[in-house]
Formats: structure tokens, C-alpha cells, sequence
């Protein structure tokens, strides 16, 4: 899969499972273990709001292939919004998340997992940098 060619709406829906991925390898790592708890604790990092405060957070650190790319996705068409978000927010979401599939698909890991800790402000002794 060629990360170039594929629409930010492809980007994203794959970058939604990366983060997914992330997301739960950190809070297992943090000791979290009941399934209510996790899917509780997962709320703060998957949903629109909260990757639109993620991506806000580490815009300044992306370089400009990584900001065109969260632009793709950014501006890429939707067939509507959550209720939990407003428009802005979703889109934002989505570029976020086509970001770390770019990333993914292009075998960088490191820098998946670097963005992923500086979005969400992460401590390296749970969620370990490369």
C-alpha cells in the first residue's frame, strides 16, 4: 500500500486503527486492566475531540511533509460529524489520524510513536520511545 496515492479519507481510516493501536499497547502498559476502565481511559485519546487537541499540540513539531499530509486528510471529504464534536474538531481529527497512517505505511514507528507521546503528553516509563 502506497501511502502517496491513497485519499486522506483512506489515510484516515487507517490512521484510526493505528491510533487505536497506540493507544491501547499504552494503557495496558500503564496497568490498566478492566475492561471498563480501558475503553473508559481509551475515550481520551480516540475520540474527535480529544485528536483535535492532540494535533494542536505537536503542529508546531511537524515538518512540512507531515503538515501537508494532515492537510490531506484535514480537507478531505466527509459525509458528516459526530455529536460529541463540531465540524472544526472533526476535521482535524481526521487529519490527525490520516498523519499517523502516513507515517505507519511509510515504516516510520519511530516517529509514530514520538508524536503519538507529544500529543498526548505521555511519559516514556509507559509508553517507551524507541
Amino acid at each position: 500500500m502506497e501511502p502517496d496515492v491513497l485519499s486522506g479519507a483512506e489515510l484516515a481510516y487507517l490512521g484510526d486503527a493505528v491510533i487505536e493501536l497506540l493507544t491501547r499497547e499504552y494503557l495496558l502498559n500503564s496497568g490498566v486492566r478492566k475492561a471498563k476502565e480501558l475503553n473508559n481511559s481509551a475515550m481520551n485519546f480516540v475520540t474527535a475531540r480529544a485528536q483535535s487537541k492532540a494535533i494542536q499540540k505537536i503542529l508546531p513539531c511537524l515538518s512540512e511533509e507531515e503538515i501537508a499530509v494532515f492537510k490531506r486528510g484535514r480537507n478531505g471529504h466527509s459525509s458528516g460529524t459526530p455529536k460529541s464534536a463540531g465540524a472544526c474538531e472533526y476535521r482535524r481529527a481526521t487529519g490527525f489520524e490520516a498523519l499517523f497512517a502516513y507515517l505507519w505505511l511509510k515504516k516510520r514507528q519511530d516517529r509514530v510513536r514520538e508524536l503519538f507521546a507529544a500529543a498526548y503528553s505521555l511519559d516514556g516509563r509507559h509508553f517507551p520511545l524507541p
